[in-house]
C-alpha cells in the first residue's frame, strides 16, 4: 500500500471527450474550477472515448500514460473532469501512486474554502462526509478483521467498518443540526408571509455575478470576486420598490453543469429561499458565449429543487463587456418585462431592473383621500416615510387633507397595525 500524498497544489489535469460531450468549453470550466481551488495546472491530458472504461475510466493505454506524466512532472494530485466510481478513483491511485480526485471532489474542496457560517459549513461537511462514504475503501484495504485470542480480542469490526459507523453517526448529527437550522428557515419565513413581504431570490450560473448585484441593489457587503462558488451562505436583506414597498432579496449559492444531486441535497436549507421566493431574478453572463447552455443547466437545477414554475425574470448581466450594448427591458407580447439588460458592477441599469421588479411584483394599489385630525400627527409621518402621500393640505382646523397612493398589500397592513387608521375610514366612509 503507497503512501497517499497529502498534498494538492500541483495538478495534473484528466479530461475525456465523449461523442454527446464534445464540447470545449466544458474543459476551459474545470480549469477555472481548479484555478479558483488555488491548484497550479501542471498539464492536461485529453482524449476521447465512446464510452468510460470500467477499470480507469479513460483506458489502460491513456492511464499508463498518465502514471508517467506523474513521475515527470512530480504532480501531486489528479483531477479528473468526470465523476468516478470509488473503484476506478482506486485503480488510479495504485497505478500512478498519487491522489486522484474528481469533478465532484474538487468541487466539494471548493465549498470548503468558501463557507463562512456555521450553516454553511455544516451543509460542506454533510456533503462531504456523504461522498467520502462510499469512497473509504480506498486507504483501508491493508486492514484485515481483527484477531481473536487473549489480548488480542476486539469488536470484530475492520476499521474501515468502524470509519463507516462513526460517518453514519457524525451524518445523522449533521442532519439533526441542519434539520434545526431549517424549522428556524422556516419560522423567519414564516413571518415574512404574516406581513405580506415578497422574497426575491437571486439565481444563476456560478460566478454570473449574482453577488455583486446583490450588493449593488442593497448597499451591502457581500462578498463578491471574480471566481466559480464565490457564495455559499445566503445572505437577505429589504429593499424598498415603488407601489410595492418592502421586499425580501436572497442572495444564493451559483449553480454548475453536472451539480451532483447530493451537493444539492446537502443545500437543501439554503435553496429553501428559491423555493419560497415570489419571484426569481435569473442572473446571465450575458458576455458568456456559453450562456444558453448555462441558463439550461440553471433550469436544471430549479427543476431538481421544484421551483421551475416560480416566476422568472431573466437578468442579462455584464453588458459592459459587450461592445455597444445599452441597458434596456424586453417585453413579451403582453407588455410584461421578461429579461433586463444590466451591468451590476457600473451600476447601469439598475432604474430598468426596480421598473421590470416593480411591474412583475405590484399588485392592487389602494388610492383614496384622508382627513387626518391633528392628534394623529404621528399617523402622517409614517404615511410619508412609506412614501404614500402624493399631496396634502392643511386645513383651517389644523388638520391634514392627504391624498394617499400604495400598494393593496402595505395598506392592509398598516392598518392592521394603526388601529386609529381603520376607526377614521369606518367613520368617514359612514359619513
Amino acid at each position: 500500500m503507497f503512501e497517499r500524498y497529502k498534498g494538492g497544489e500541483s495538478a495534473l489535469l484528466v479530461h475525456v471527450f465523449f461523442p454527446q460531450e464534445s464540447d470545449i468549453e466544458d474543459l476551459k470550466e474545470f480549469e477555472v474550477l481548479v484555478s479558483s481551488a488555488q491548484i497550479e495546472i501542471l498539464d492536461i491530458v485529453t482524449t476521447s472515448r465512446k464510452s468510460p472504461q470500467a477499470k480507469y475510466f479513460i483506458g489502460e493505454g491513456k492511464a499508463l500514460e498518465i502514471a508517467d506524466k506523474v513521475k515527470e512532472l512530480n504532480a501531486s494530485v489528479i483531477l479528473v473532469n468526470h465523476t468516478l466510481t470509488p473503484t476506478q478513483e482506486r485503480n488510479l491511485e495504485q497505478l500512478c501512486e498519487c491522489r486522484v480526485v474528481d469533478r465532484t471532489g474538487l468541487i466539494l474542496d471548493i465549498f470548503a474554502q468558501r463557507a463562512r457560517t456555521h450553516e454553511g459549513k455544516l451543509q460542506v461537511e454533510l456533503a462531504q462526509l456523504q461522498y467520502l462514504s462510499t469512497r473509504l475503501v480506498r486507504g483501508w484495504t491493508h486492514l484485515e478483521r481483527q484477531k481473536g485470542g487473549i489480548g488480542l480480542r476486539g469488536p470484530g469490526e475492520t476499521q474501515l467498518e468502524t470509519d463507516r459507523r462513526l460517518i453514519r453517526h457524525r451524518i445523522q448529527l449533521i442532519l439533526s443540526r441542519l434539520a434545526k437550522v431549517e424549522k428556524q428557515r422556516n419560522q423567519n419565513r414564516q413571518s415574512r408571509q404574516k406581513a405580506d413581504l415578497s422574497t426575491v431570490s437571486l439565481v444563476g450560473y456560478t460566478n454570473a455575478g449574482k453577488s455583486t448585484l446583490f450588493n449593488a441593489l442593497t448597499n451591502a457587503d457581500v462578498y463578491a470576486a471574480d471566481q466559480l462558488f464565490a457564495t455559499l451562505d445566503p445572505t437577505l436583506r429589504r429593499i424598498i420598490v415603488d407601489d410595492v414597498g418592502e421586499v425580501v432579496l436572497a442572495d444564493t449559492v451559483g449553480f454548475i453543469r453536472h451539480l451532483p444531486h447530493d451537493l444539492v441535497a446537502a443545500f437543501k436549507a439554503t435553496l429553501l429561499e428559491t423555493q419560497e421566493a415570489s419571484l426569481l431574478l435569473h442572473v446571465v453572463d450575458a458576455a458568456d458565449p456559453n450562456l444558453l447552455d448555462n441558463i439550461q443547466a440553471v433550469d436544471e437545477v430549479l427543476l431538481e429543487i421544484d421551483a421551475h414554475d416560480i416566476p422568472t425574470l431573466l437578468v442579462m448581466n455584464k453588458i459592459d463587456l459587450m461592445e455597444g450594448k445599452q441597458p434596456s427591458i424586453d417585453r413579451d407580447e403582453n407588455g410584461v418585462p421578461i429579461r433586463v439588460w444590466i451591468s451590476a458592477q457600473n451600476s447601469l441599469g439598475l432604474d430598468l431592473l426596480f421598473t421590470a421588479l416593480k411591474e412583475r411584483l405590484a399588485g392592487k394599489i389602494q388610492v383614496c383621500q384622508l382627513n387626518l385630525p391633528i392628534h394623529l400627527a404621528k399617523l402622517r409621518s409614517r404615511l410619508y416615510k412609506l412614501n404614500a402621500v402624493e399631496h396634502e393640505v392643511i386645513n383651517d382646523d389644523g388638520s391634514f387633507l392627504l391624498n394617499i397612493r400604495m400598494p393593496l398589500i402595505e395598506w392592509n397592513r398598516l392598518c392592521k397595525q394603526e388601529p386609529d387608521l381603520l376607526y377614521l375610514i369606518n367613520t368617514q366612509n359612514n359619513n
